[in-house]
């Protein structure tokens, strides 16, 4: 079965062909400014990326994607005839949904319930299924949940401590977020480890511009520093992460910004970016922190301080502790922030491997903790992509199970 991949946003459609086969990619890419100035398609096939005119709406995108999949020159698949399905990332479920379900009306009109808690992701998330099922009304369409991972939580970990009448009427309490690469990351980890999922305890750190740290108990999540949004837990590229909440209301006032200018403050201009004041990439901030900048080395110090914080804290909660498995861009990728992190929690049985850290191979599952450490230091690649196209897969092979 070949599965195609989408996920929505307001002016962009990423999409990713994978053969169930073999779990092998056929083909990738991006489609960007939809609907803006200068629209274009970036469509990837073994390595090789071409660049194409965009499209003026989703629909369009969709419609232009299927072309280059099936065209004689760029094409990787005869006809759509070859597409069994279509999984798409919805970034909150909320309390209705916690695992992924199939594309129906009932499921559609449930969803809109949700707009609320995810204004900017999930209408936009709907756009993406509708603009697919217009062109591709024939194959089965599964939503995939980024919160669905998170469903696990004891209501001790997701509940704020507010008036609970006021989580029982609007459903505030902790979703998080990043719930298909956590999901890869536990049955990686455990395949890694020779064990079965359920026998595995991680605290998995996404590092990334967007970044999470998910305890997982028995190969389950049983907390995660996401919020409601994205925005709560450790800093990011340029979210604030963790804040007094009054902070809101007394900065609000002294810039003359209402709570919605707040949040898109909070979201947008802070994190390494605020801090660093210079980028929200931590290459550039690196950089500059190497040449002197104050602020940049700041920013950094800033950052590893405040994973290691959440880091320590599910150490406290776990019963044991396997491993702590990095991924996301930065955790795959940063050396640095991996020793940053790690450095000091030698108390806690956690002991990296410099020499390991620093000459790891990146693409690659690998095993960084000394041997003196207790608990096992992984770097595992995430693959959200692969994880929504299983669970695409086992939703529409249950179907055919149905029918038989």
């Amino acid at each position: 079965m070949k599965i195609l991949i989408i996920n929505a946003g307001s002016s962009s459609l990423k999409y990713q062909l994978l053969d169930m086969k073999d779990e092998s990619v056929l083909a990738k890419g991006n489609c960007e400014r939809i609907g803006l100035k200068d629209p274009v398609i970036n469509y990837k096939v073994n390595g090789q990326t071409t660049t194409f005119e965009g499209a003026k709406d989703h629909v369009s995108a969709v419609e232009r994607v299927l072309e280059l999949l099936t065209s004689k020159e760029y094409g990787v698949i005869k006809s759509l005839n070859e597409i069994g399905a279509v999984g798409h990332r919805v970034v909150q479920g909320g309390w209705l949904f916690k695992e992924s379900v199939l594309v129906t009306p009932e499921v559609l009109k449930n969803l809109k319930k949700l707009d609320e808690l995810a204004p900017l992701h999930n209408p936009a998330n709907v756009m993406g299924v509708k603009a697919c099922q217009k062109v591709m009304p024939n194959i089965p369409h599964v939503l995939i949940f980024d919160t669905a991972f998170h469903s696990t939580m004891p209501e001790k970990a997701y509940m704020y401590a507010i008036d609970y009448k006021d989580y029982e009427k609007y459903h505030v309490r902790k979703y998080g977020a990043h719930g298909s690469s956590h999901r890869f990351i536990t049955l990686e980890a455990a395949r890694v480890m020779g064990k079965k999922p359920e026998d595995v305890n991680l605290i998995i750190c996404h590092l990334g511009n967007g970044s999470s740290i998910t305890a997982v108990e028995n190969g389950k999540s049983v907390d995660t520093t996401m919020g409601l949004t994205p925005l709560q837990g450790v800093m990011m590229g340029t979210r604030s992460g963790d804040i007094d909440p009054t902070v809101v209301q007394y900065l609000g006032k002294k810039k003359k910004y209402d709570v919605d200018q707040m949040l898109t403050y909070l979201n947008k201009n802070c994190g390494l970016l605020g801090v660093s004041g210079v980028s929200s990439d931590q290459r550039e901030v690196i950089a500059k922190a190497k040449a002197g900048n104050a602020r940049c080395r700041l920013a950094l110090d800033m950052l590893a301080h405040s994973i290691k914080k959440h880091l320590g804290s599910y150490m406290a909660i776990l019963s044991r502790v396997d491993a702590i498995v990095f991924t996301g861009g930065i955790g795959e990728n940063r050396d640095d922030t991996r020793e940053a992190v790690c450095t000091g929690l030698e108390n806690m049985g956690i002991v990296l491997d410099k020499k390991k850290n620093a000459n790891f191979r990146r693409g690659e599952v690998e095993l960084i903790s000394s041997a003196k450490s207790k608990v096992r230091i992984y770097v595992i690649p995430t693959n959200e992509e692969l994880m929504m196209a299983r669970e695409t897969k086992a939703i529409v092979d249950g179907l055919k199970k149905a029918k038989k």
